[in-house]
């Protein structure tokens, strides 16, 4: 599995809260086992105390994206690499559980995990995989969506860097309010424009009609 992978684990925990509409859906044992994805052992450890300890981490993950966000590519790796001090990897070559065509294993990094508990595993996983994609492609491929009240993060993985949202639902509905702002300012100037031209011919003398 390629480490870069790894970088959605960040993205799903962040998008759990929208902090400008008020919402949060990290509110069970079970929404911290959807997290984990496809990793269904590291997930059966979750408990309930991992809801509380992912808010904390989800908390600090949002702000290493709005760092990013605002350029500001110094402090997004500095809040990154404080995360990754206090949840360490233990990386691992693995492939038994896949082959190919000849039956040898396909060799491939993987994150072993040894942590105390769900909420580390998964953190020092999200961490590994958003420092990797961070270093590979850069800090400003960490995005916020433009799409307010929406803000979700997203990792920009376009060939000429130029994604803003981070659902298509997202960009539809930002162009739409941006086509309906300019139709109403054309036609708040194309009233503006007859009402001048209304006052310019009241106003001329009448020898000259």
């Amino acid at each position: 599995m390629e480490l870069a992978y790894y970088s959605d684990y960040a993205v799903r925990l962040v998008n759990t809260e929208q902090p400008e509409r008020g919402t949060d859906s990290l509110t069970s044992v079970e929404v911290v086992r959807e997290l984990f994805g496809p990793a269904q052992q590291a997930a059966r450890r979750a408990t309930d105390s991992d809801v509380t300890r992912l808010r904390t981490v989800r908390a600090r993950l949002r702000a290493v994206f709005e760092a990013a966000d605002a350029d500001d590519e110094v402090l997004a790796v500095d809040l990154l690499n404080a995360l990754m001090m206090e949840f360490p990897v233990s990386p691992q070559i693995s492939g038994h559980e896949y082959r190919d065509d000849n039956g040898r294993p396909d060799w491939h990094m993987h994150i072993a995990d040894h942590a105390a508990n769900a909420t580390a595993g998964f953190t020092a996983t999200a961490c590994m995989g958003l420092a990797f994609h961070l270093t590979e492609l850069g800090v400003d491929r960490l995005g916020l969506c433009e799409a307010r009240p929406c803000r979700n993060v997203y990792l920009d993985t376009s060939t000429n860097r130029s994604r803003r949202y981070c659902s298509d639902r997202c960009a539809t509905r930002a162009n739409v309010a941006a086509y309906r702002a300019r139709k109403r300012l054309e036609s708040e100037r194309s009233a503006l424009t007859g009402r001048t031209a209304d006052t310019t011919q009241d106003s001329t003398p009448a020898t000259d009609r």
